[in-house]
């Protein structure tokens, strides 16, 4: 009987005469037969939601710092130098906030660092991040996605378990330097999760596949900052956090290792109509050659490229604003105890993890009932996205002590956020489906420079964390994420780009920048075309059966 990698790796890609075609499934097993015919979870949504946990777990180790280090820090700076008109009460219910409370209440505060320093550790992260962006999405398409997303998040999963000790040995300056390590980890995530989407998932299951998968971003972000909470609660030590959330990667590497593939073609005992489909409906370049490069000149050249790259750096700059250092406006500004900051930093992401299946529900809906044409539902719900945020944002602002307001603006602004997986991330899989995943690494690698940015610039905004200086912080993300919606809107396309296969659709007549790929592939030899039709004879004599 034949074991769940084996099949794979009987059948790697063909490569002859520097060809390279889809790899043919070998005859099955008895075993394989049994699962095909009585699987009854489609694969693709095997996939999804291994994905999905997975982004969620990357997002739970990537937040996991910014709650934590309102209790590594002992804030024992004099605040009466700096008298804020503004400022508001303490929590109410009886609970002092962080920045009130006494070291003897949290003995574990063993660091003394200011507003600028903090910022500038919670952008490691970014550096490392935007480093393997381009690396993944390579990996990704020329090997596999399964392993390179995989023993990327492992890692980053050894290195978040790792975190307290290297911090503890070596303060703010190890710490940095392992958070550019984690990043570094997590940098093929979404370049991978995209490849393979473009592999798994059908034109017309897009949006609310894309909302599935990426919504784990939501997922990680409150299961993240409310179970941070919880651990860190009642003085408990916050490298309990560490050490949790780095054994859930553990544990999820193991089981994506046996459950996921990195296409269709390769998994073992998928079912035969299943795999008739995936291989019918979704775009792939039949043949390509192994030397093909990046057609980087055709990429940056392409509105729709530049597009997406636009309304990334909106949603990154926004987003990022809102992992990063809404928990310090929440404790710095609003005043609320660790406790319940947890709680309330969770709020904003289960609306847009909800928001983000609704979105992607209406799209997909609007798309095959022919209200609008892809394109138009990409710039509605990426508008949708960042006009509405960006206000969000402000009227939180401006909302000064009430918590109720701030709080609501800022479910809202979050929430709506959720509109972009229907609008911009899956316009990759539309403009590029073959080079979705080096499409992505490269837009990761620009916008990752808003998460690098933003916390270090709101550090600089905010040294003393008042009110107003939150406030003009909040001005520069409306102006970034309405700046770039505005971009996105006249530049976007929503139709597969001929770049993305010029065998197919030919250069345009007013390309004067060269070829883009190698010279034309020769037939297909005959030896693989019997191949081929051996392996349809035996799928219908199956289907017969």
């Amino acid at each position: 009987m034949s074991e769940p990698g084996e099949n794979k790796k009987q059948e790697p890609l063909l490569n002859v005469n520097n060809i390279v075609v889809r790899p043919l499934p070998k005859k099955d097993s008895g075993l394989v037969k049994f699962l095909r015919k009585n699987c009854c979870i489609p694969q693709r949504w095997v996939f999804g939601i291994m994905g999905l946990v997975g982004l969620c777990n990357a997002y739970t180790m990537r937040v996991t710092l910014n709650i934590a280090i309102t209790q590594m820090v002992n804030r024992t700076k004099n605040v009466s130098a700096h008298f804020d008109p503004d400022a508001c009460p303490s929590d109410s219910d009886g609970m002092t906030s962080i920045s009130n409370m006494s070291t003897a209440n949290r003995p574990h505060a063993i660091f003394d660092w200011n507003e600028e320093l903090q910022g500038f550790i919670l952008s490691g992260f970014y550096y490392g991040y935007g480093l393997t962006q381009i690396l993944g999405g390579y990996l990704a398409e020329k090997y596999e996605g399964k392993w390179t997303l995989g023993i990327g998040l492992l890692s980053t999963a050894i290195f978040t378990i790792i975190t307290p000790a290297v911090t503890r040995a070596g303060g703010a300056t190890w710490l940095f330097i392992l958070r550019v390590v984690i990043g570094m980890g997590e940098g093929p995530t979404i370049p991978a999760l995209t490849i393979m989407m473009a592999r798994w998932t059908p034109p017309d299951q897009r949006s609310f596949q894309g909302a599935l998968i990426f919504g784990g971003s939501q997922l990680g972000n409150m299961i993240g900052s409310f179970l941070s909470g919880i651990i860190m609660a009642d003085g408990r030590d916050w490298a309990y956090v560490f050490y949790f959330f780095g054994g859930c990667g553990i544990v999820w590497f193991i089981v994506w290792s046996l459950l996921v593939y990195n296409e269709p073609n390769v998994h073992p005992f998928i079912t035969h109509e299943e795999l008739d489909y995936l291989n019918k409906v979704v775009k792939r370049a039949k043949v390509t050659s192994v030397s093909d490069p990046v057609p980087w000149k055709a990429i940056l050249r392409s509105p729709a490229a530049l597009a997406v790259l636009c309304a990334g750096i909106g949603h990154d700059w926004g987003f990022y604003t809102m992992v990063s250092d809404l928990p310090k406006y929440m404790n710095d500004v609003l005043k609320f105890n660790v406790a319940t900051i947890g709680t309330m930093t969770c709020l904003p992401f289960l609306a847009k993890w909800i928001l983000g299946f609704v979105f992607g529900f209406t799209c997909d809906y609007g798309i095959k009932k022919g209200w609008h044409s892809p394109k138009t539902g990409r710039v509605i719900y990426t508008s949708i996205g960042s006009v509405v945020p960006a206000v969000c944002i402000i009227l939180a602002s401006y909302s000064g002590c009430n918590r109720t307001v701030a709080m609501g603006c800022f479910v809202v602004a979050v929430g709506c956020m959720g509109a972009y997986v229907s609008g911009v991330k899956v316009n990759i899989l539309d403009i590029a489906p073959n080079y979705a995943g080096t499409i992505s690494a490269f837009i990761n690698t620009v916008t990752t420079l808003a998460g690098i940015i933003s916390p270090y610039l709101i550090g600089l905004l905010t040294p003393d964390s008042t009110l107003v200086q939150w406030r003009r912080a909040f001005w520069i993300c409306f102006a970034v994420m309405i700046g770039s919606n505005i971009l996105y809107a006249f530049l976007a396309k929503g139709s597969q780009q001929w770049w993305d296969d010029v065998r197919q659709f030919g250069y345009p007549s007013d390309w004067k920048h060269g070829p883009i790929i190698k010279d034309k592939i020769p037939e297909e030899p005959e030896s693989i075309k019997l191949c081929k039709k051996e392996n349809d004879d035996e799928k219908e004599k199956e289907n017969k059966v």
